[in-house]
């Protein structure tokens, strides 16, 4: 029985109906059958089997055979599946052409819309906590040549931080950027301690400096993510801006490595890394 119902599956799968599946299958246990015959081999409704079985036939998958009562025989299986593959291939093949023809006549209006973008459409404003780690996770992950970051507390992204750990090991290993600067204050929690020391298994450059104006990250000069403290609720409150601006990126990046070239390469607290 569970074999039958897998041929049934498989036949399914391969273009049939189920009753169709089913009567193949009750035509191949002999050499022919009446409609009545098979309508109860099968478990058909009988009202059904007559349009099943000349389903079957125009697919030269049955052949009839008439006479004083007709009756109905199934085709090789190795034959009927072969039927069934081309049919089917004729049916992508037919998919592929159309598909073909909707995408190239859909492309102008794709075209056409994207000269009606919102002129802020590259700017997505984040206030949620759990939002901004989620697309810093993101942009870590998409990140393809180069990763630069301002790093200070308070921070939205576990301590652990494996997503950029990873990315960091990734893009390190593609001969890619991975810089951060962290700001002294970063130091003085033992997990953060923890977690710059893994990111710089990973192959992270690391400077440090006493104070910075925001955390940003820079994906690939591209992408920028930065917080904006609330001035009246304090650090508290923050709400994160991700921009999508090649321009404003590369602006970002001259600040970030002006910053870099006075950063120190080892604070005090550095010793910590290294024991």
């Amino acid at each position: 029985m569970e074999l039958e119902e897998d041929a049934v599956g498989n036949l399914v799968a391969l273009g049939l109906a189920r009753y169709e599946a089913r009567v193949y299958l009750a035509l191949i246990r002999r050499e022919s059958y009446t409609a009545a015959e098979v309508a109860r081999e099968a478990d058909v409704p009988r009202q059904r089997v007559y349009d099943v079985l000349d389903a079957l036939v125009r697919r030269r998958l049955a052949n009839a055979h008439p006479g004083r009562v007709a009756t109905y025989s199934a085709v090789a299986p190795e034959l009927a599946v072969a039927r069934l593959v081309a049919l089917q291939r004729e049916s992508l093949e037919r998919l592929e052409r159309a598909s073909d023809t909707l995408a190239a006549s859909l492309q102008p209006l794709w075209a056409d819309g994207r000269r009606h973008s919102d002129p802020l459409d590259y700017v997505e404003i984040l206030r949620d906590p759990t939002v901004i780690a989620e697309r810093f996770a993101d942009i870590q992950r998409q990140a393809r040549r180069e990763l630069l970051s301002f790093c200070k507390p308070p921070f939205v992204a576990p301590a652990e931080n494996a997503e950029g750990i990873e990315a960091a090991r990734r893009l390190h290993g593609a001969g890619g950027t991975v810089r951060a600067i962290y700001s002294s204050g970063a130091l003085e929690d033992a997990g953060m301690l923890a977690n710059v020391r893994s990111f710089a298994a990973a192959g992270e450059e690391a400077r440090f400096t006493a104070d910075l104006p925001l955390k940003l990250v820079i994906a690939d000069a591209s992408l920028v993510l930065c917080d904006m403290p609330d001035p009246v609720a304090g650090a508290d409150s923050t709400t994160a801006l991700v921009i999508e601006h090649p321009a404003l990126a590369a602006c970002l990046r001259l600040a970030f490595l002006t910053v870099w070239e006075t950063a120190a390469t080892a604070p005090e607290p550095r010793e910590a890394l290294r024991s």
